[in-house]
């Protein structure tokens, strides 16, 4: 049995794709034989009153600080306000998560043998490096997005000599690493090629719990409950951020607003009130916001959609990997995606053949691969199947969660029993 301390920006009850990530592999390796401990923030993406009613957070040092269990799983909580949209608020933010996850360290949490840290943030690559210096174990660095790529693709920053103080991070952060764990061949690709040598790179993919996301009927009580089921439905599920391109998702609804399609967004996020703002402008009654909904009901509100997509803009799926793609295959979805030609989301949905791939940043293919998929409609659930299947196979929590527990193993001499 290995102890393992998860230091990780969200996890459960916070209602975000990493979190729900993170606690699925906590979940896992738990039941495994392993001794999880987990040390990241208050739930500051999307609140679920359900979620927190089973995990309630119970208040240490003054508010600073509040603890939760999850199936044995003992959970440290950092107070952090909810998630602005100023990135030096932001900044702020991740400096307190970081000095208090130190401390708490230090201070608070007993013996570990190994510490897993996800990005983002890249910093907290040093924070988990540090933890890990402490007790003496060795620490993995799991990639979930390329940084400092992602935001400077998006021009989130601009500075070049805050670019290269990045850079140069990135490169501490990964020399120090007793294993960089990517979720995609495409990011091994990338990382190798900076220098960090094949012995310390492992690609584990994310997972998808299929005990929860499952296909179910397309007529059932979500979409009788929205309205959902006469029409051919296009669905969004998930984070209304900067890296969608929405431009390009209300372009097609405008142009095929002749035709029985409703485009239907799931979700929250920095965007949304901007994206309210637009369908009003433009009068698009075609589309539909619902707001976010609990994950729990994510399974029926997929299986609400004739097709689900996956708008991105253009450098976005080389930086990233959108893990929803995987829930959509879960559910034996058809997936719409905008996807860069060298990135593994194209490879995916192109190689399984479960959907469609538009450029990024471009209305007209869009708009034709969404006409396209509703004059096809027929053979959409065949593509659907093709996702499921190879979903079952390559990327169960159960599959991933092993790949995590003999990495664990390796990094820290021991074995399973009889083994």
């Amino acid at each position: 049995m290995a102890r393992v301390l998860l230091h990780s920006l969200t996890f459960a009850p916070d209602a975000v794709s990493t979190g729900y990530l993170m606690t699925d592999l906590a979940r896992q390796l738990q039941r495994m034989g392993n001794s999880v401990t987990v040390l990241t923030t208050t739930p500051h993406y999307n609140l679920d009153p359900q979620a927190l009613a089973r995990q309630p957070l119970r208040s240490r040092f003054l508010g600073l600080v509040y603890l939760s269990e999850l199936e044995g799983i003992r959970v440290w909580h950092i107070k952090i306000p909810m998630k602005g949209q100023r990135v030096f608020t932001r900044v702020i933010d991740y400096i307190y998560f970081h000095l208090m996850a130190l401390i708490l360290g230090v201070a608070a949490i007993g013996p570990y043998d190994i510490v897993i840290a996800p990005s983002p943030p890249l910093t907290i690559g040093v924070v988990g490096w540090l933890l890990g210096l402490r007790r003496g174990v060795p620490y993995i660095y799991n990639v979930q997005e390329l940084y400092p790529d992602f935001a400077v693709n998006q021009g989130i920053i601009k500075n070049p000599l805050f670019v290269r103080a990045l850079r140069w991070l990135e490169r501490f952060v990964y020399a120090r690493s007793a294993m960089v764990v990517t979720i995609s061949d495409w990011f091994s690709r990338i990382i190798r090629s900076r220098g960090v040598p094949e012995a310390r790179l492992r690609m584990i993919p994310n997972s998808v719990d299929t005990n929860l996301f499952l296909p179910l009927p397309r007529d059932n009580e979500f979409a009788r409950q929205h309205g959902l089921v006469g029409d051919f439905v296009v669905l969004y599920g998930g984070n209304i951020g900067l890296s969608q391109d929405w431009e390009s998702f209300l372009c097609a609804a405008r142009e095929l607003a002749h035709l029985p399609i409703q485009f239907v967004v799931v979700g929250g996020g920095a965007r949304g009130a901007w994206l309210e703002q637009e369908c009003a402008f433009r009068k698009l009654a075609n589309v539909r916001l619902l707001g976010y909904q609990s994950r729990s009901l994510m399974p029926l509100v997929n299986a609400s959609s004739d097709l689900c997509t996956i708008p991105m803009k253009g450098s976005t799926t080389t930086d990233t990997f959108p893990s929803k793609i995987y829930t959509i295959m879960a559910c034996a979805k058809p997936v719409l995606v905008q996807a860069d030609e060298d990135s593994e989301l194209n490879w995916l949905v192109r190689t399984v053949g479960f959907g469609r791939v538009a450029p990024p940043d471009d209305s007209r293919a869009y708009t034709d691969a969404v006409r396209c998929a509703f004059e096809e409609r027929a053979q959409l659930p065949e593509e659907g199947l093709r996702g499921h299947a190879y979903v079952l196979q390559e990327y169960s929590v159960e599959a991933v969660g092993r790949k995590y527990d003999t990495l664990i193993r390796e990094l820290t001499g021991r074995q399973r029993p009889g083994g």
